[in-house]
């Protein structure tokens, strides 16, 4: 199979994460999402409960300042190590499936790459995040509004774009329509056609 990069944004409940987790499956290429962290931890001797603390955080602006390109922020170096190990691995030639960290837009001068960005109906992500995360309904509202705005404030300090502007990906797909398997299967037809394509 020809080099594939596949690029999943998404908003917190809508199933982003599953459906990237089931597309790595069918494409049989690795997923790189918390394994993200484990690789930095290894890297730079942090722990990977250090590395999630400053994970997809913008940085704390009153804290950092940056000397000769050179950032203290914990924050902006963390990302920067995840986006470099994307980038290394895209010109390895190596396939895979990437969970949100700006992929869309750090790796779009790569031919192979696929963006999608997987959003949802407010009332389907509610009822999942009550179930995941044993929530009630306000808790879980509150939930989601909280993640999505971190991850929002994270992916607009990082790049030009806004995060979950449609013009930024090649496909925006609304998992509640299909559900989450009906929706893999038009993803992959999609991505099929987009490698045979070439």
């Amino acid at each position: 199979m020809p080099q594939v990069i596949i690029s999943v944004g998404r908003e917190f409940g809508s199933g982003g994460k599953a459906i990237a987790e089931q597309l790595a499956k069918r494409f049989n290429i690795p997923i790189y999402d918390r394994h993200l962290i484990t690789e930095i931890a290894d890297k730079t001797g942090l722990t990977p409960e250090e590395i999630e603390k400053y994970n997809e955080k913008p940085k704390n602006h009153i804290l950092s300042r940056r000397v000769n390109g050179y950032s203290n922020s914990i924050e902006d170096n963390i990302a920067e190590m995840q986006f470099s190990f994307l980038r290394e691995k895209a010109l390895s030639g190596e396939s895979f499936v990437v969970v949100g960290r700006c992929s869309e837009t750090k790796l779009r001068d790569f031919k192979c790459l696929v963006s999608l960005f997987i959003l949802g109906d407010m009332s389907e992500k509610i009822k999942r995040v009550m179930a995941i995360y044993d929530l009630s309904e306000d808790k879980a509202k509150a939930f989601i509004d909280k993640k999505d705005r971190k991850r929002k404030r994270y992916h607009n300090y990082h790049c030009e774009g806004h995060w979950g502007d449609s013009r930024l990906y090649d496909l925006s797909i609304n998992s509640s329509r299909l559900g989450i398997d009906k929706t893999v299967d038009l993803l992959e037809e999609y991505i099929n056609a987009r490698i045979n394509n070439g």
